[in-house]
């Protein structure tokens, strides 16, 4: 995964930034004969309905989308009212990294709450739900969490169902972030359902772009009841794909075998070899779990600064020197460990310079 001379590596900086993986493709060339009803009404999408079904349960609804911003807005906004905010993760994506669309696109008021490892709690949230019926506070209506979340860690069944019981019990509703879904289910060995529909969750954004598609996530409707005009909200918000057979079919043929799972388990077996390769070497800090396919490290700046020239990663936390690096369903064995490698090389020249 080298890019042309002269540039670092990038291997380690996204799973967005992996390809789309073969059997992805195949299924889109596969779509790609002939003539197909536009707007859903292709026999791809109608296989979708089916496949979803099998994983989440008879009543779920899958409504797909081209990205995942796009899924987050219309789910949340499908939930609530005008006058409706939501609790989510102050790192949460869709607190930091959707450009304000919550708030521009669906109106919504977002209550974000601090948290050390980007979990939400019972305990957490009690303090924020608050002010219902009172004209002057805005109205909260949904928790929204991220699985895995944006700091690399995962919710348990158990977690997700004391929150779910939690929101139910005050009128409010369970929207789940499901970028990085798979992640999850590989890491906890259980079925999507066990910590979705099983638990209480009423919407989930499905992610697929980071576990092998081209592009592609999908609003998934546990509980209709919980929703209002997912259709409508998604042709208004641009979100509406005519060709939609060819979301559709990336979705099948992920969703349909085992693709999303062997995908996931293979990224998630890579973070965990990088953090056990660096694990022991002097100065390097793994400041939290590694709980599926990122792995967070605190190093010197000089340090950085130096494996920037080399590879790409994401610089999390440049007031304490943290790093982000991701694994994809493509990194290899190699790739870790030659990275691992110029890491402890460069600490080791760190050391010698300090």
């Amino acid at each position: 995964m080298t890019g042309t001379q002269g540039e670092p590596r990038s291997g380690f900086v996204s799973d967005n930034n992996a390809p789309v993986h073969p059997d992805i493709m195949t299924a889109l060339i596969a779509a790609n004969e002939g003539h197909e009803p536009a707007y859903g009404a292709d026999r791809h999408t109608a296989r979708l309905r089916e496949v979803i079904k099998t994983r989440f349960g008879e009543r779920a609804e899958v409504y797909p989308v081209f990205n995942g911003s796009g899924a987050n807005v219309i789910g949340l906004q499908a939930m609530c009212d005008r006058w409706s905010a939501v609790i989510c993760p102050a790192s949460a994506h869709v607190n930091l990294d959707e450009g304000g669309a919550p708030e521009k696109v669906a109106g919504l008021k977002l209550i974000a709450v601090p948290t050390a490892d980007g979990k939400l709690t019972p305990e957490l949230i009690e303090p924020y739900a608050r002010g219902f019926g009172v004209q002057h506070h805005a109205q909260p209506k949904v928790v929204s969490l991220t699985q895995t979340t944006e700091l690399g860690t995962r919710y348990t069944p158990g977690e997700i169902a004391a929150i779910a019981a939690f929101a139910h019990e005050r009128g409010m509703l369970l929207h789940i972030d499901g970028a990085r879904l798979a992640n999850a289910a590989a890491a906890l060995d259980l079925p999507p359902r066990a910590f979705t529909t099983d638990v209480g969750v009423d919407v989930l954004s499905l992610g697929g772009t980071k576990n092998g598609l081209m592009f592609g996530e999908a609003i998934v409707v546990l509980n209709p009841d919980a929703v209002r005009g997912v259709s409508y909200l998604r042709k208004s918000a641009l979100q509406l794909a005519s060709k939609m057979r060819y979301l559709s079919a990336q979705f099948v043929a992920l969703l349909e075998g085992d693709l999303w799972l062997r995908n996931a388990r293979h990224a998630n077996a890579m973070a965990a070899r990088l953090a056990a390769a660096v694990a022991d070497v002097p100065g390097v800090e793994i400041p939290r779990p590694v709980q599926a396919n990122a792995v967070f490290a605190v190093l010197p700046p000089a340090v950085i600064e130096r494996l920037l020239r080399r590879y790409q990663f994401a610089v999390w936390d440049e007031r304490v020197g943290e790093v982000r690096w991701m694994c994809s369903f493509d990194t290899t064995e190699a790739e870790v460990d030659a990275f691992a490698a110029t890491v402890r090389d460069e600490m080791s020249a760190h050391a010698g310079v300090a």
